[in-house]
């Protein structure tokens, strides 16, 4: 089959039925790309669609986006010292100008094919396609963003037969309810980590108390206190790529997936803790969180909010909560299962390519994430499970 890749510039401009098809709960669709479109974000990214077309019918769908990246986001600390001195004879190695396949804020890019079209076929025709979609954005970078196992084999085509090159991503962090009863939830965590929690969550109650609410669609004066917590947590962020601003918050509120557990201090009535979850079928994902860090330190808010929003999924009937990258210490503590997902690469210089393929192969889990590299050195056993390197699957027969 031959196919043809060509890209638009909104979400409304693909067909709205592969919207449905290939972008259904648990992931986020069409409302969620067209949120980034209204969020005034045209000064870190340039979002677009690619639409693979076969006999003139659009077959697949891949957002994509492109930003420029400071490569310390993505290098290991041991190898910075290498990029800075190269950077100081071409400083664009520093910030590599990108083109994506998938979404900021979304931990598992993502593309939709129509059911029955041949996939390797689909996944191959795309990456072919992205050299050219990357040279008129004038990005030397080309990033298949955050693939979960599950898409491994189609990746494996694409590797060798594109030229991309993989490497370990940040994991995303989860939890599997077995049942709508707290007392399973709490049984599924180490021991020592769920005394801890309690204890946590006792010290919090004796010390702050709260009132927690669930609510949509948040009034003016609510969304800007929401804003204000966001930012407080957003400027002690470590790891920070995307800047949202107030717009953003505004507009995901009109969309029926998108949730928020306010938590508020009985005696002054002021927000000290939100969560923005999307509830996505029978999956909730937290997508963000604000806390009042001029509370005192054994109000423990982060951990009140997780305890409302565990009790909401629970009392929604939900199976999976996803908790996305990064903070992994906190989350490993609650329960999370971290989930392993993949980068693919590819630079359009060769030589440039051929260093980046190297360096690829020297990250893991404990060379991404401070967190993460403590966590394996303590627990062997999940060190095991953890991807330190690329073992590159099997691709699909032609």
């Amino acid at each position: 089959m031959t196919y043809q890749v060509r890209t638009v510039q909104t979400a409304a401009e693909a067909p709205a039925s592969l919207w449905a098809e290939g972008f259904g709960a648990p992931l986020e669709g069409r409302w969620w790309y067209e949120t980034l479109e209204k969020s005034g974000l045209e000064d870190q990214f340039t979002f677009l669609y690619a639409l693979i077309e076969r006999d003139g019918t659009v077959v697949g769908l891949a957002p994509l986006f492109v930003a420029d990246v400071p490569i310390e986001l993505v290098v290991p600390e041991e190898i910075m010292p290498l990029f800075k001195a190269v950077g100081r004879l071409l400083p664009s190695v520093l910030v590599q100008r990108t083109l994506f396949v998938g979404s900021p804020c979304s931990d598992e890019g993502t593309v939709g094919i129509t059911a029955g079209e041949d996939r390797p076929a689909v996944m191959l025709a795309l990456a072919s396609a992205l050299d050219g979609i990357a040279a008129r954005h004038r990005a030397p970078m080309i990033v298949w963003k955050d693939i979960n196992d599950q898409h491994a084999a189609d990746m494996a085509l694409v590797t060798s037969k594109a030229g991309f090159f993989p490497s370990v991503s940040y994991p995303g962090a989860e939890i599997d309810f077995v049942s709508t009863r707290k007392d399973d939830y709490f049984a599924r965590m180490k021991p020592s980590h769920r005394q801890q929690l309690r204890r946590k969550l006792r010290r919090s109650c004796e010390q702050a108390p709260l009132d927690i609410s669930v609510i949509q669609q948040p009034a003016p004066d609510e969304m800007a206190e929401v804003f204000g917590l966001f930012m407080q947590t957003y400027e002690r962020a470590t790891t920070q790529f995307e800047r949202l601003d107030i717009r953003f918050f505004n507009e995901i509120a009109t969309h029926e997936e998108a949730w928020f557990i306010l938590l508020r201090h009985k005696e002054d009535a002021r927000l000290v803790a939100f969560m923005l979850c999307f509830k996505l079928g029978d999956t909730v994902i937290n997508k963000f969180i604000g806390l009042d860090y001029e509370r005192p330190k054994d109000w423990m808010l982060y951990f009140r909010l997780w305890d409302a929003c565990v009790d909401w999924c629970l009392a929604q009937g939900v199976s999976k909560l996803q908790s996305g990258q990064t903070g992994y210490r906190v989350k490993i503590e609650l329960g999370n299962g971290l989930t392993p997902l993949t980068n693919y690469g590819r630079h359009r210089n060769p030589l440039v390519n051929a260093v980046y393929a190297y360096v690829g192969k020297t990250i893991s889990w404990a060379t991404l994430d401070p967190d993460l590299a403590h966590h394996l050195e303590a627990h062997p056993d999940n060190a095991k499970a953890a991807p330190a390197a690329w073992t590159e699957p099997t691709p699909p027969k032609d």
